[in-house]
Parts: C-alpha cells; structure tokens; sequence
C-alpha cells in the first residue's frame, strides 16, 4: 500500500504558512528572561519563561531573538529608564512576532518593550525584599551599630582592579592630616550574577577575622546604574544587615540607592566620598583634642597670672606681716618674761615659806628645844644614855638642863 508523504521542508512551509494566516503580525507577553547571551555579531539570543506563582515550576518556555540593531536601541532604552540591567531573570513586557524557520524551528522575534512595566516590577520586587527584612527585624541592626571615634582599621569590599578603590586608597593616604590606615582588600565581583555570592563569601572572609578591623567599606568602582539591581538581594542585604562591624556603601550615585545602601549603617555617593567620610571623623576629633589644647592653656595661663596677681599682693604685704609678727613675737616674748617673773617669784616665796616652817619644825625638834620644854639630857663619857641597862654603879652621869647641867654618880 503506498502512503501520502511528504518531505520534511513542505512540512515546515505548511506549519510556517499556517502560523503565518492565522496569527496576529505581533503579540504583547509577559514572560521572565532566561540564557540572555549576545553573538559577535550583536545579536541577542535568549529564552522566554513562565513559571507557577506557587511552585516556580516552568509552565511555558520559547526562544527568543532580538537582532542586532534593534537589541542596541532596546537595550538602552530599557536600562536607562528602569536603571536595570538587560539580564537573565528580569520580568518584562515585550513585543514579538512569532517565527518558524524550515532550519531553526519555532523562535520569537522581539521588535519592542515595555520599561514601565519592568519597572513596576522591579519596584515591587524591592519593596517586597524592604518588607521581608523588617518583618524579619533586621532591616536597622547595622545602623544602630555605633561607628569607632576613629575608624583605623578599615576592612574594602571591592574589585582589586576597580578605579573606586584606588581612588579610595588614594584620598586617605595622600591626605595631610599625617594620619595612619590599616586597609585591607576583600576581592569581590561586583556586577553580574556572580555579586551576591562573591559579596557575601568576602563578608564572612572578615567576619573569621573581626577583631583586626573596625569597619567595612563596600566600594563599587564605577559603572552604570543598571548595575546597582546585583545589590538588590535578600541574601545579601541580609548579610549587611546583620554583620556586627558598621558598614560603609559606597556602591552607587547620589540620586540612587540600593536595598544594600538603606540597610548599611551609612550610605555615601562615591568611594571617594566614603575615605572623606572616615577622613572626617579624625579631623573632628583633632579639632576637639586642639579646642581642648587651647582651653587647657588659656585656664593655665589665667592660673598662672592670678597666681603671681596673689604673690605680687603677698610680697606687698610680707614687710609689713613680718613686722607685725616679729612685733607679736617680741610681746609675746616680754609677757612671758613676766609671766615667768611673777611665777618664779611667788615659787621662791611659797618655798622660803615652805623652808621658814621646817626650820620653826626643826628648832622645835631640836635638843634644845626639848631642853627648853622641861626635857633634860642625859650623858656618860659624852653620849646620850637612852637606857638604864647602860649605867652601872659607881658611873658618873651629867644631866643637861636648858640653864645647866648637874654631875651625878650612880649608887
């Protein structure tokens, strides 16, 4: 039996004509990118994607292609007006036609775009990142982190080959101030896929050696502002949040700002900005040590003059305080001479008193005395008899009266 066969390429023309009689010349689709790449040629090569709300499973996937010349004007228009990169994972609004070639299968062939749309989402995706890290309490940990009086020992986070970290370096060692910096590189990538990783494992290289530093300095060295999207990350922003040393962005532009800048405990526009920074805190405290120098020497001095004002006085003075001491001294001196006079006196008179009465005790004690009052003496060969067991018979005695004596022999 012979079959009805076709080959293969009239296969192709009749899907090809069929998509082309009932299809629409364009669509607009939303769709996530996915393996955004760029030939040599400028071509833009991608995949377009849905995913489930619930489980991100793929639900839908088609290959895209943006040609060359339109991928240039696309491109930047996207960046500049959401400030994000032209990259895998963003959402976007686009315009296609839908393709199918004999050779390269089915494609879609982007011809426009939607930034306010990506925007929306990009600003909703940041939002939603801002509430997950303040449900979470961790959105103000850094701030509340108070920076060093003097932040010597400064940790970078930044490309080794960035011009910000050179510039950096730059401003505080060729600064006059004549003050010292211990800085010491963290590599990091710090644009593409590859940021949040590459940020987050230079974070935890310092956090194995916090004690040598007092603060971090994460330095974006140039580039565009899409780029600033790679520091909008829950992880990393996480990370900042939570590190316990201060840390310092200097990763973006003065008119924007990254989740990374709104979690890290100060934010400045350029790395060059963030040395003044750490370089103002040591002017401040120099002129503060200087303010109190001078006030030191002025409360000297007022010292010093009200010192002499006082010896000046005393000197004036110490002529005429010495006379009135030594003149003190002097009748001083004179009235205890005459205390001492007066005193003495009256002690040579109690004395001669005192001498008066003994000598009127001793008189009356006396043998005369006794003779005198009736007493009579008696002696043997000039010594006193004070017992008869002295005397014997035939002795001769002499008794002394007051008037006399009498001679006497015993019997």
């Amino acid at each position: 039996m012979e079959r009805d066969s076709r080959k293969l390429s009239e296969l192709s023309e009749l899907i090809k004509s069929c998509l082309e009689d009932n299809l629409e010349q364009s669509y607009w689709i939303v769709a996530e990118l996915m393996d955004v790449r760029v030939n040599a040629n400028g071509h833009c090569y991608l995949e377009l994607v849905e995913k489930d709300d619930k489980s991100d499973r793929l639900t839908a996937k088609a290959s895209g292609v943006i040609w060359a010349q339109r991928f240039r004007m696309l491109k930047s228009l996207f960046e500049s007006e959401t400030g994000q990169p032209f990259a895998s994972g963003m959402k976007v609004l686009v315009n296609v036609s839908v393709n199918f070639h004999a050779l390269y299968g089915f494609s879609l062939v982007i011809q426009d775009l939607d930034p306010s749309f990506t925007l929306g989402e990009v600003i909703r995706k940041r939002n939603e990142i801002v509430r997950q890290l303040k449900e979470d309490g961790i959105f103000e940990l850094n701030k509340e982190l108070p920076i060093p009086l003097l932040p010597q020992r400064i940790a970078v986070i930044s490309s080794a080959t960035a011009a910000g970290y050179g510039d950096f370096c730059a401003h505080l060692r060729e600064d006059k101030g004549g003050f010292v910096y211990y800085i010491k590189l963290f590599p990091a990538i710090m644009q593409g896929t590859q940021t949040e990783s590459s940020v987050i494992d230079a974070l935890n290289k310092i956090y194995a050696q916090i004690h040598l530093f007092d603060v971090v300095v994460i330095i974006r060295g140039g580039g565009a502002t899409s780029d600033l999207s790679w520091f909008d990350s829950y992880d990393l922003c996480a990370n900042i949040a939570q590190f316990p040393l201060p840390v310092i962005s200097g990763i973006g532009h003065e008119r924007d700002e990254s989740v990374l800048d709104m979690v890290a405990n100060m934010r400045v526009k350029t790395p060059t900005a963030a040395a003044e920074f750490l370089l103002q805190r040591f002017y401040a405290e120099d002129e503060r040590i200087k303010e109190l120098r001078d006030t030191l020497i002025l409360l000297a001095n007022e010292q010093r003059q009200q010192e002499k004002e006082r010896l000046d006085h005393c000197s004036i003075r110490l002529p005429q305080i010495a006379r009135l001491v030594t003149e003190n001294a002097i009748n001083n001196q004179k009235m205890r001479i005459r205390q001492l006079d007066t005193v003495t006196k009256l002690y040579l008179m109690k004395e001669m008193h005192r001498c008066d009465l003994k000598q009127e005790q001793l008189k009356w004690l006396s043998p005369e005395g006794l003779l005198k009052r009736g007493y009579t003496l008696t002696l043997m060969n000039g010594k006193i008899i004070t017992s008869p067991e002295q005397v014997h018979s035939g002795d001769r005695i002499t008794t002394r009266f007051s008037s006399g004596e009498i001679n006497s022999i015993i019997e």
